[in-house]
């Protein structure tokens, strides 16, 4: 994590998502804009929730675990998302963990500057009744989703939406090997299964294994075979 001290930057990003207005003159002088590398952790879960984040550039995983130790993937999050909204409306501790799987710009407020300048913020408060409300439908489809999906399908999802590339996302991407060893937890398998599954995603040209990473190859068969990427 390293912060941005690019008050232009930062202004950039209000504008371009149209949030500007979302914080007064008060609060606006408080934000903070801050990187992440790849696989580093935005918030833990169980921790204390101390600030209210807006992903503006990048994509995140969220992911909750068990008392067991076994995660599962709740969703995958593009800009302009919210992160920590829930927590900050029910003051409670952070209830998942969100991770980059990019790198990624994310504007930060700590809480007490919205406790004591943005109460009475009405289009604060709108926006964050819209990504909670979205965030449940969400968290019911990919509930459902490892439920009646078969691993073939949730794999496919699951490298589409972990894999990225900074000069065009839309056409190829790699993993990290990190990654990929946190899929079969993740996605609810063994780790011999996803290996025999990505396996026969080289053979059938979906993904290509090169130097410890995966390289997606055909984002268009993946999509195909992952329902069009529903963890995201």
């Amino acid at each position: 994590m390293k912060e941005i001290k690019d008050r232009e930057l930062l202004h950039h990003y209000l504008q371009a998502y149209q949030i500007d207005s979302i914080f007064n003159e008060e609060v606006e002088p408080n934000l903070s804009l801050y990187s992440y590398h790849q696989g580093e952790l935005i918030c833990s879960q169980g921790d204390p929730a101390q600030h209210l984040y807006m992903l503006v550039k990048g994509k995140v995983k969220v992911y909750t675990t068990s008392a067991e130790g076994k995660a599962l993937i709740l969703s995958f999050k593009k800009p302009l998302e919210v992160i920590g909204d829930i927590e900050y409306v029910r003051g409670t501790d952070i209830v998942n963990t969100v991770e980059a799987v990019s790198p990624v710009h994310i504007i930060v407020v700590h809480q007490r500057w919205l406790s004591k300048y943005g109460k009475d913020n009405a289009p604060l408060l709108r926006l964050l009744l819209e990504i909670i409300t979205r965030k449940f439908c969400i968290k019911s489809n990919s509930l459902s989703f490892n439920l009646m999906y078969p691993v073939e399908v949730r794999i496919a999802s699951y490298l589409l939406s972990v894999s990225f590339d900074e000069s065009d996302p839309l056409l190829t991407g790699q993993i990290s090997p990190i990654s990929l060893k946190d899929a079969a937890n993740l996605i609810g398998t063994s780790y011999r299964h996803l290996n025999r599954i990505i396996h026969k995603f080289c053979e059938e040209g979906l993904i290509e294994r090169h130097k410890g990473t995966i390289v997606v190859k055909d984002r268009g068969g993946l999509s195909a075979l992952a329902n069009h990427n529903i963890y995201e």
